[in-house]
């Protein structure tokens, strides 16, 4: 089992910043890809980042590539999510996931989080 607890959402303004964290306990978190969703009321959960256990490579949809960076401290067992030039469409819940594979699908993912809400206003 892997254990995952995300914080640092929060309301913020359109081209501000917010840094999300996911803090993970449990199996040994070097060994899982760790990723971050988000859900939109009325829409699917949608692919954000992920980071192979190794930090070498991260991956993330157009929506929100040279905006967002993943990144993760093995040492600590946490992931985060620094999130610049944010956008009102970015409003959403976010969760982080972490499985043995990467993967872009929501429902390959075998841990979640509980979800932390981000709200960006104009």
């Amino acid at each position: 089992q892997v254990q995952l607890v995300e914080s640092g959402g929060g309301l913020v303004q359109a081209g501000g910043s917010l840094r999300l964290s996911c803090a993970a306990s449990g199996r040994t978190f070097i060994r899982y890809v760790m990723a971050w969703f988000r859900q939109a009321p009325g829409k699917e959960r949608e692919f954000v980042a992920a980071i192979r256990w190794s930090g070498g490579s991260t991956y993330y949809p157009d929506s929100v590539k040279g905006r967002f960076t993943i990144s993760r401290d093995n040492e600590r067992n946490t992931v985060h999510l620094q999130m610049n030039s944010l956008k009102p469409e970015d409003t959403a819940v976010y969760y982080c996931a972490a499985d043995r594979y990467l993967r872009t699908t929501a429902g390959d993912y075998e841990y979640w989080g509980q979800g932390t809400q981000v709200t960006v206003y104009s």
